[in-house]
């Protein structure tokens, strides 16, 4: 099979596809994949897709994660970092902030297939988190969505999946995506858009639906899909072939080649 059909793609494709619905909400699945306009207004990969990439590259070289992610944020600068990360970036002495903020859960989902068990998914998902993102639901978050992603990777059905997510992490699991959609506004906290990501992922069809599901809430819509992608691929283990087309087209090459690298280690499952 072709590499590029076996490319660990989910949460990349999750962020560029969101990328334009950031602060542009819609509150519908129906909408154009991808648009073409103009880089400021057309899809393209943002700090989420920078920071996943990262986190591969830390992965595949033993490397400190600290030093990939500032690697990877001062190579790709001005791709819609939080102001606290973007001077933990530049920091010479870079040190934890104590954040509850989504970043640690976006960014976490290599974690689910780089680890042979569900205690060292959650153990290195604590470490990737801990290096900023060290506030207890921080590191929750990060903990959630790799576990997720590798229980889905090794076959676990969504309901054993919710379930295991509902006992270890109290995210209320129940909810309807209709009943949180009208109401849901911008949230950057782990605790207010993780769970509301694996709610789009458990509710879906296919992939390309889990991902018009998660930016169907609005919100968050780039780091949500890309939560909702980062599980649904390990899940589903297929991405459509006009959707990966399109996502390595605006991607540099620099990422790519971790991503193919990455992929290729650690995507047998797929």
């Amino acid at each position: 099979m072709n590499i590029r059909k076996k490319l660990i793609l989910g949460a990349i494709a999750g962020d560029v596809i969101g990328s334009v619905f950031e602060w542009k909400n819609v509150k519908t699945v129906h909408f154009d994949l991808f648009r073409q306009d103009a880089y400021r207004n057309g899809s393209t990969f943002t700090d989420d897709s920078a920071m996943t990439v990262a986190t591969m590259s830390a992965l595949l070289h033993q490397k400190n994660y600290t030093e990939s992610y500032q690697s990877f944020g001062r190579a790709y600068p001005h791709i819609g970092y939080g102001g606290h990360f973007r001077q933990w970036i530049g920091s010479k002495n870079p040190q934890p902030y104590n954040s509850w903020g989504n970043g640690s859960a976006m960014r976490v989902s290599p974690v689910g297939w780089y680890g042979e068990r569900l205690q060292a998914v959650m153990d290195e998902a604590k470490k990737s988190a801990a290096v900023t993102h060290n506030h207890p639901e921080g590191i929750k978050g990060a903990q959630a969505v790799a576990a997720a992603v590798y229980l889905a990777r090794t076959g676990k059905s969504k309901g054993e999946i919710k379930t295991f997510i509902t006992q270890i992490f109290q995210y209320d699991l129940d909810r309807k995506l209709n009943d949180i959609r009208p109401d849901y506004a911008f949230d950057v906290s782990c605790q207010g858009s993780v769970p509301e990501a694996i709610i789009a992922f458990l509710e879906s069809a296919d992939f390309e639906n889990a991902i018009r599901l998660a930016i169907s809430l609005g919100g968050d819509s780039d780091t949500i899909a890309c939560i909702t992608g980062g599980i649904a691929e390990a899940y589903y283990k297929t991405i459509p072939d006009e959707i990966i087309d399109n996502v390595l087209r605006r991607l540099p090459d620099g990422l790519i080649k971790v991503i193919e690298a990455f992929s290729e280690k650690y995507g047998a499952g797929m």
